[in-house]
Formats: structure tokens, sequence, C-alpha cells
């Protein structure tokens, strides 16, 4: 049955039959899904979707730019969405010739975050994760009160190149950044059981957090490095905290699916007469996602071009698990070779998922990449399933 963006935030807000997993006996009970995963096309409302639920969770005086709706919002509701990068935007005063500076409009949510932001001491947080995913020498510069930016680019001495205009793609990883260091923070504060302890309480109230497409702009191998960085973040919360992500790219839909161990997957659509119907799915057992052959692909041209990373062992990983899966295997490490305790070490080295900015990102030597050459080749080349995969897509 057809429903409105109001009955599908309202069907994201109700409480289902689960198993409580902590419980030390078998429990059954109601309780919202701690992660929704929700894929839509692009135009299919899920920007409005996520407005439709700040609605529900905080309706008191529902405004963007209400005061009292701002503060309900950031006790029980914390988003991004495209309303979060338009709360940034270039002073480009070419008259005076003054330099490019990304601004921050001020309102009580931007003031807000920033303080607390500058509050924990994150600025160089945002600015380590955002050079991840792009230049390590492209450098912002916060001003004193947080309400602009700078970027120059580094070169290894005292002196940077004059402030410059980053791409619309640089800037939306910077603003990605700046809302992950957030939650970064969120849920390791929340994860502190006794409130009184807390490095603040300002958080205590939140319930939801709701992301939709970040970074869409990234290429492949970025957008899977921040799905896995994302699905590690979400994973580590143990509060009572809750996630909705949407997105409309099949690559993200599946990495957050094969990474989070327990999640609700759905598929939202919209229909000629501006109705919706909110669809229960599972995963990339929807084969129009085909995400076991992208894994396989990826893995192929980084081997290829002599570019395996840290996060392709992670690939590997889900590459194994999906087919121990498929073939009935109880274990992924039974697909391994003879050496089976050696391999699986050497692959759970280079699975973890932290992305905090003081810890050394390991770079995989020489043996480590022909490692995952010798095991892709290895599962393809012994296994009936990618056999009958390459005859069919060969």
């Amino acid at each position: 049955m057809s429903k409105t963006l109001q009955d599908i935030a309202q069907q994201l807000n109700a409480p289902r039959t689960v198993k409580n997993k902590k419980a030390t006996e078998v429990e059954v009970v109601k309780q919202v899904p701690k992660v929704q995963l929700i894929y839509a096309f692009n135009g299919t409302g899920k920007t409005r979707l996520s407005r439709e639920f700040k609605k529900l969770v905080a309706p008191k005086d529902f405004d963007e730019g209400d005061e009292n709706d701002v503060m309900l919002s950031r006790k029980k509701f914390l988003y991004y969405n495209a309303f979060t990068e338009d709360l940034f935007y270039w002073d480009n005063d070419l008259e005076e010739d003054v330099a490019p500076r990304l601004k921050i409009q001020p309102n009580t949510y931007t003031d807000w975050l920033l303080t607390l932001l500058k509050d924990l001491g994150q600025d160089g947080n945002i600015i380590k994760y955002f050079q991840r995913f792009a230049n390590d020498k492209l450098t912002p510069h916060f001003s004193e009160d947080f309400a602009e930016v700078t970027f120059t680019l580094e070169r290894g001495d005292d002196k940077g190149t004059e402030p410059l205009k980053i791409s619309k793609g640089e800037e939306s990883s910077f603003i990605w950044s700046i809302f992950y260091t957030l939650l970064d923070q969120v849920i390791t504060i929340l994860n502190v059981v006794e409130p009184a302890e807390r490095e603040t309480n300002q958080f205590d109230q939140l319930d939801y957090v709701f992301i939709d497409d970040p970074v869409s702009s990234l290429d492949e191998n970025h957008l899977i490095e921040l799905a896995v960085n994302l699905a590690g973040l979400i994973k580590s919360s143990e509060s009572n905290l809750k996630f909705i992500v949407t997105t409309h790219s099949p690559l993200f839909y599946n990495v957050l699916y094969n990474e989070l161990n327990s999640k609700s997957c759905y598929l939202l659509e919209r229909f000629e007469d501006g109705t919706f119907e909110l669809l229960d799915k599972y995963g990339d057992s929807n084969k129009s996602f085909s995400y076991h052959l992208y894994l396989k692909q990826t893995l192929e041209n980084a081997i290829a071009e002599n570019k395996v990373q840290k996060y392709h062992f992670t690939l590997l990983r889900n590459l194994y698990e999906k087919t121990a899966s498929f073939l009935g295997y109880p274990k992924w490490s039974e697909l391994l070779p003879d050496d089976k305790q050696a391999y699986l070490n050497r692959i759970i080295q280079f699975t973890s998922h932290s992305t905090l900015s003081n810890e050394v990102v390991s770079e995989p030597s020489a043996p480590e990449k022909n490692t995952v050459a010798l095991l892709l080749n290895h599962l393809v080349s012994n296994y009936g399933y990618w056999q009958k995969e390459e005859e069919q897509h060969g």
C-alpha cells in the first residue's frame, strides 16, 4: 500500500520484534533497529524523508531557522544531508582581491556544532580526516572564531601556497569530515555508561543519527573507504543511539551492508502519484547490485596496477565471506589455502576499521600485497561458484 513520507518516517520510528542479543538468555523484545539502511534512486525523496523524520522526533515548531526547533533537534536528532552542505558557502571578493574563504553560515546549529568541536579540540582531527580523502598537502585553516576556513597547499617548509578555492568534491569531503569527527566524538562520549563521567552531557538525550548520501562525489576507492570507516564507527557505538543511512549508491549501500552485522534494509520507491513505499530488502541478495562481482573487479584492478592498500584486505575478506555463505561453509576461513591460520592472521591484521587520527595507518609491504593476489587467485581457481561466474560474465 502506497504511503506518504510522513508514514515512512513513522514506519522507521516504529518498534519491531527483535532478539535482544545483550540478554544472557534468548529474549524477544520490541525496539527500533539500531541500524536501518535505505537504498533509493536520486530524486526519490531521501532528503525530504530526513526532514519528515526530524519533524517526527523533534516536532516542536518545526522550522529550519527556528531556534527552539534547532535546540530540540540537537538534543534528540543529529543529521547530515544536502541542507548541511548548504550551511557552507564561498566568499569570493575578487574586487578587493581577498583570499577565497569558505564561510560557515551562522545559526544556532552551526554555532553549537563548531563551538563544540573547538571546545573538544577536534579541529586537528577534522584536518587529518579530510586529508585522507583529498590531498594530504591540502590543509584547512579555521579562523579563531570558527566562522570561516581557508585552504592552502603545504610545500614541506614553513610556507604554503596562497589561500585557494578547492573543488566542489573537496568541499563536500571537508564538510563530511566535520560531521564525521563530531559523530566520532558523540559515540565515544555516549559509550561512557555513567552520564556524570562523560566529557559533556550535550548528547545525553540524542536518539537518532540520520545520514543521507555522504560525499557521493568521491571516487569508488575512497567511497569504499568512507563506508568502511562509517560502518566501523557505527559498530563501535555501545549506547542506545540509532542510525538511519540513505543512499543512491549501490556500492556504498553494499559495503555498509556487508560491514554491519545487524541492520534492517529497505528500498524506497516513489510512485507517479507522489506516494511512496518502503520495501524490505535483504542487502546484496538483491541481484541488481552485483556487489560480489564489483569486489572481484576492484581487487583485480588494484593487483594489476600494484595499488593494493589496507582496505583491499577488507574487500578480500568480504569476498571470502560471501563465497563461504553461498557455498554453505560455516567459516570463511575454511576456503583459505593449506596454511589457513597464517593466511587468516594476515587478513585479520589488515581489517581493522579504526580511523583515529593519531594511529598510524599501516602500508602493506610487497609480500603482503602479493598475499591479496595469491588469495584472490586461490578463491577464483578452486571453487566452482567462481568458475561459473567467470563463464557467465566473462
